[in-house]
C-alpha cells in the first residue's frame, strides 16, 4: 500500500521556502531595536513605492481578472477541440521567465519595436508609444500578458462546471436575464473571481525580473526599491530587511483576502 503523506511535503515545502527566511529576516531588520524600520519609514521613497506598488498590483490584477473572466467563459462553452487548443496557447506565456517576456515586449513595443514601427508608419507618434511601455502602463500591460493566462486557467472549471438549471429556473419564475445573472451567477462564481484577482495582484507586488529589466528603477515600487538597496552596495541591511518584511506581509496581506474568498465559495457550496 503506497504510504500517505498528508499535508508535510507542502508544511516542509512552506518552511523551507517562507518560514527559514523569514526567521533570517527578522532578527536583521530587529538589530537595532527597531530603528531600521524608522529610517524605512523616513525614507522620502518608501510610500511612493509602497502606494505605487499597491497601485500597480490593483490595476494589473483587475485587468488581468476582466479579460481573464472573458477568456475562462469561452473555453467553457467551446468544443474539446477548440477548447485543447486555446488552453496549449494559454500555457506558452507561463512558460517563458519575466525577464524574457520583459524583453519580448521592449522588441515588440519599444521605441525601435516592430509594433511601434508599423504604428509609425500610420502616423502615429513613435516617440510616445516607444515610452510608453516603460511606464507604469506599460509595466502594467506586460504583468497582464502572464496573468490573465493564470486567471483563465484557474477559472476554467469553475465556468465549465457551472450548473444552468437555477439560471433556467430564475427565467422561468419570470427573472430578466440581468436580473438572473446577478441573482444566480454571480454569488456561485464571484468568490472564485475575487480569489483568483487577489491572487494574481499579489503576483503583480512580488514581481521582480519583469519590472527590473523592462522599467529598471525608472518606476519606484518596492521590488526595486528593495533591488536599489542592495545594488548601491547593500550598507544597511536591516533597513533592507524591513523592506522585504514589508514587501512580504501586503503580498501575504493580498493573497489572505482571496483565500477568504475562496474559503466562502467552498463553505456556500457544501452548505
Amino acid at each position: 500500500m503506497m504510504q500517505r503523506f498528508g499535508a508535510w511535503p507542502a508544511l516542509a515545502f512552506i518552511g523551507l521556502f517562507f518560514v527559514l527566511p523569514l526567521l533570517a529576516l527578522v532578527p536583521e531588520a530587529l538589530s537595532e531595536n527597531g530603528a531600521a524600520f524608522g529610517r524605512m519609514l523616513a525614507d522620502p521613497l518608501f510610500w511612493p513605492a509602497l502606494v505605487n506598488s499597491a497601485l500597480l498590483g490593483l490595476s494589473a490584477g483587475v485587468l488581468s481578472t476582466l479579460v481573464g473572466v472573458a477568456v475562462a467563459w469561452q473555453l467553457a462553452q467551446a468544443s474539446p477541440f477548440w477548447r485543447d487548443k486555446l488552453m496549449a496557447m494559454l500555457g506558452l506565456p507561463l512558460a517563458f521567465s519575466g525577464m524574457v517576456i520583459a524583453y519580448g515586449f521592449i522588441l515588440a513595443f519599444g521605441r525601435a519595436g516592430f509594433v511601434t514601427q508599423l504604428l509609425g508608419y500610420l502616423g502615429a507618434d513613435t516617440a510616445e508609444i516607444g515610452g510608453w511601455v516603460y511606464t507604469v502602463g506599460g509595466l502594467t500591460f506586460a504583468y497582464a500578458y502572464y496573468l490573465i493566462p493564470r486567471v483563465a486557467l484557474t477559472l476554467y472549471p469553475v465556468f465549465a462546471n457551472l450548473d444552468l438549471r437555477p439560471i433556467e429556473a430564475a427565467r422561468t419564475l419570470g427573472a430578466t436575464p440581468r436580473r438572473a445573472f446577478f441573482d444566480v451567477v454571480v454569488p456561485e462564481v464571484g468568490p472564485s473571481v475575487l480569489g483568483s484577482c487577489a491572487v494574481v495582484s499579489a503576483l503583480a507586488m512580488g514581481t521582480y525580473g519583469t519590472a527590473l529589466a523592462l522599467v529598471g528603477t525608472q518606476v519606484n515600487i518596492l521590488p526595486l526599491l528593495l533591488y536599489a538597496k542592495i545594488g548601491d552596495g547593500g550598507a544597511d541591511f536591516p533597513v533592507t530587511s524591513a523592506l522585504s518584511i514589508v514587501l512580504l506581509a501586503l503580498c501575504s496581506l493580498v493573497l489572505g483576502l482571496g483565500d477568504y474568498f475562496s474559503q466562502r465559495r467552498e463553505h456556500a457550496t457544501f452548505h
